[in-house]
């Protein structure tokens, strides 16, 4: 930024000079043809009507002899005349300052006026603060015959403009300089903010543990403070690196174990009244007793029962390990899930559905499968509570369907919010804390997603929210 500002000022000085100095030739130039308009038609006039000399090369310095004096003083140029091969004739220079020592015109100077279209040329030159200018052309008689060169000289000292332009250069710079200086002030204040900023972010980094891979940052070339950054950022990487794999690793030896002692705790608890039952009927079991139909009726019905209990275990587990197969079909949302809140019996269930109609593309058994999930859970939190109240609403929001699921329960408590949704977690004494997992899949399958609020002693809000079709 302070190098774009003192390149800025330091081009606008160089333009604003040239600028000035054009100003000024252009103004000169202007200034000297008005003065050799004015001149030359005077002269013409002299050679037409006032002269009683023969218009002839001759006689141009008689015809003009005290004549070129009063034009030279009256517009404030000087007048030299010349025969057509260059020689003196007559000059207005000879009672000025001016050196008087007129040398005849070069032959280049006769050359070019010869083989100019308008047969007139210009030059310049600037001495000493002077800048001359003179201008060379014919003069003709009253009949377009040349009989003369006319050459007219401007003289213009610049010493007044080249001080008003140094007085101006001056105060431009005194504003440059300032501008230089607030930008010096104004850069130090934005960098020292910046490498606060990158300063505080690295120190925040060095203290950060994440559970993720990254690649480090590498730079041929940074500032000491994005290096300072780099450093941190690439430290914590190896950090992480080090410890990725130990992590992986226990993780997933934790979670062998932990679902081994759940499947195992789970077959456990119907294989104990089992067993029991086994060596009830073995020491009871009597094949003369007239009842022992009966009796061998009941004990395959107890048998069947655990069975199906250790069946129901491998099934819960067996689902959850895989992800619901995505069956999409065009239903409609407010029918299904009254048919799902149907085989609930309960009269404190509300439902309250905000649209006629809502159409999406899921698969009707998993919608349901979810109402009902999250319904029972609501209803066995909220099974000791006086006035016992389950409220479930369907509405729509955007592109989206809302189903939202609240019960006036005992809630959840701030220690265990994080694990709702963790395998194997349950807040209840019996079941196995797949529901929740395992409904979650479901709906993250069909790009939805599942929250909830709650307040201990005050009840708990789940909402469900899946793309419209």
């Amino acid at each position: 930024m302070i190098l774009l500002v003192l390149l800025a000022s330091i081009l606008i000085l160089v333009v604003t000079v040239y600028q000035y100095d054009e100003q000024t030739k252009d103004y000169n130039i202007q200034r000297f043809e008005r003065k050799e308009a004015i001149a030359k038609e005077t002269i013409e006039l002299e050679l037409k009507n006032k002269t009683t000399y023969p218009v002839n090369t001759k006689n141009l310095s008689k015809i003009f002899q005290e004549r070129i004096y009063e034009v030279s003083s009256i517009n404030k140029i000087n007048i030299t005349i010349f025969d057509l091969h260059g020689n003196l004739l007559i000059s207005s220079k000879t009672n000025a300052f001016e050196d008087n020592n007129i040398k005849p015109l070069e032959y280049n100077t006769l050359n070019d006026l010869a083989q100019n279209s308008n047969h007139k040329i210009l030059k310049m030159r600037e001495e000493e603060g002077l800048s001359y200018q003179s201008s060379y052309s014919y003069i003709n008689d009253p009949k377009f015959k040349r009989i003369g060169i006319l050459e007219l000289q401007f003289t213009q000292d610049n010493s007044e403009i080249e001080e008003e332009l140094e007085e101006f250069i001056k105060r431009l710079s005194l504003v440059y300089i300032l501008m230089f200086l607030i930008a010096i002030a104004f850069a130090y204040f934005l960098s020292s903010y910046i490498t606060r900023s990158i300063k505080n972010i690295s120190e925040k980094m060095r203290q950060t543990r994440l559970n993720e891979r990254n690649e480090k940052i590498i730079l041929d070339q940074a500032s000491s403070e994005i290096e300072v950054l780099v450093n941190a950022y690439n430290n914590m990487i190896d950090q992480l690196e080090e410890s990725a794999v130990k992590l992986a690793k226990s993780e997933r030896e934790q979670a062998w174990r932990e679902m081994a002692k759940q499947v195992a705790h789970e077959i456990k608890n119907p294989l104990t009244p089992m067993r029991l039952t086994v060596q009830s009927f073995e020491r009871k079991f009597n094949p003369e007793d007239k009842n022992v139909k009966e009796k061998l009726a009941e004990y395959s019905k107890t048998l069947i029962q655990q069975i199906d209990v250790m069946s129901s275990i491998a099934s819960a587990f067996s689902d959850f390990a895989k992800m619901p197969t995505q069956k999409r079909e065009k239903i409609e949302i407010i029918s299904v899930v009254k048919l799902a809140l149907d085989i609930f019996n309960e009269k404190f269930i509300k439902y309250q559905p905000k649209e006629n109609e809502l159409y999406a593309n899921l698969d009707k058994t998993q919608l349901i499968r979810i109402v009902t999930n999250l319904v029972k859970n609501a209803i066995q939190a909220s099974e000791k509570e006086e006035n016992p109240l389950v409220e479930v609403k369907v509405l729509s929001e955007k592109k989206n369907i809302k189903i939202i699921v609240s019960d006036n329960g005992k809630g959840i408590s701030e220690d265990v919010k994080d694990l709702i949704f963790e395998p194997k977690f349950t807040t209840k004494s019996s079941g196995m804390g797949l529901g929740l997992p395992m409904i979650k899949n479901i709906i993250e399958a069909y790009e939805g997603t599942i929250s909830f609020t709650s307040k201990e002693g005050f009840g708990t809000v789940f909402t469900v929210i899946i793309p419209k079709t």
